[in-house]
């Protein structure tokens, strides 16, 4: 059984931004082949004893892909969840506000 934070009120349970759009869905699960085949790829080099400023260009080219797949979700969260929430006002929405800022401290410390 979803919890709130599995889903929000503009959705239905276990749906999410990303999920309400079977195109979008798509495109991230393309992205997001993509970053495990660079990952594996990485994971070839090292096996290769290839060069390490090589290997490290790679892993960069990974982390990049993985935040920019990151921001998008969270793009879509707040477009979605967010407003969604605000909409109502009142508690919920504080609550996805502060779920969102959480996401957000999170992507920059990373």
């Amino acid at each position: 059984m979803p919890d709130q934070r599995d889903t929000c009120s503009c959705h239905e349970p276990g749906m999410h931004g990303y999920n309400s759009d079977d195109e979008q869905k798509a495109r991230y699960l393309a992205r997001l082949k993509r970053i495990e085949g660079q990952t594996r790829g990485i994971h070839r080099m090292i096996a290769e004893d290839q060069y390490c400023i090589d290997i490290i260009t790679q892993i960069s080219a990974v982390t990049s892909a993985l935040e920019n797949v990151s921001l998008a979700l969270l793009e879509d969260h707040i477009e979605h969840c967010v407003a969604g929430a605000a909409a109502e006002d009142g508690q919920v929405a504080s609550e996805k506000l502060e779920e969102a800022m959480r996401a957000i401290r999170k992507l920059v410390k990373s």
